[in-house]
């Protein structure tokens, strides 16, 4: 699964460290979740997405 959270974490000028703190989580998570390489549980998806205040089809594109 690709996402856009380091473009949306830039935008609020959040490093990986605080976006990982604010979600309760290591920043290799909030690595991990960037590069695609780790689908998110429910509740880590929905922590991102009120960290960062999107909505969940502009953060997380889904593959067909």
């Amino acid at each position: 699964m690709k996402t856009r959270i380091k473009e949306y974490r830039a935008r609020q000028d959040l490093t990986q460290e605080k976006l990982a703190e604010m979600v309760d989580v290591r920043r290799e998570t909030i690595i991990f979740l960037e590069q695609g390489k780790y689908n998110p549980s429910l509740g880590l998806a929905h922590g991102v997405l009120r960290a960062l205040r999107a909505a969940i089809e502009d953060l997380f594109i889904f593959d067909d």
